[in-house]
């Protein structure tokens, strides 16, 4: 009697586990659900970024609670507050030396649009300085609404063409 050669054989727990998809989704997946914030707490609003991480909020549900004061470890800004002119240098250079990719949020009105402050001295929203990708209103936003703009980030990240950046790079 001849036995089966094993090797040829269908073997369901080699071929049951293999995954097929597409580079791009598995990239983009892999980006979405582990963002390394780099949090600019420049006034008020950093305290509302704060409590995101906290208990109640829980912003590691999203793969975002490892927040990284290094730009080097860093994948998205968090611009949190008034940016003035005095500090806009040293927010673009943070941002200048972030890996790609990369991406920014502008929370609250002052990094959006200046806000309540129409001086000579305060910058008329962080958009002027380095690109925006999601915007949060109010004055200071809640947690809530920074989780959205996380969302709304992550659900743009998982658009984007990552296989042709990489091979390109």
């Amino acid at each position: 009697m001849v036995t089966p050669n094993t090797e040829l054989a269908y073997n369901g727990k080699i071929e049951g586990e293999v995954v097929v998809s597409r580079l791009d989704a598995v990239i983009n997946w892999i980006r979405t659900n582990s963002m390394w914030p780099m949090p600019m707490g420049l006034a008020c609003c950093a305290i509302e970024l704060m409590g995101t991480a906290s208990s109640r909020f829980d912003i590691a549900r999203f793969g975002a609670e490892v927040m990284r004061f290094s730009p080097r470890q860093s994948d998205c800004m968090i611009v949190a507050g008034t940016v003035t002119y005095k500090m806009a240098s040293a927010v673009r250079r943070i941002y200048d030396q972030m890996a790609e990719p990369k991406w920014v949020i502008a929370m609250g009105a002052c990094a959006s649009s200046g806000g309540m402050y129409r001086s000579y001295s305060t910058l008329q929203g962080v958009d002027r300085i380095v690109p925006v990708d999601v915007y949060v209103s109010g004055c200071p936003p809640r947690p809530e609404a920074l989780l959205d703009a996380l969302m709304k980030l992550q659900g743009k990240v998982r658009q984007e063409r990552a296989a042709t950046n990489l091979l390109s790079a």
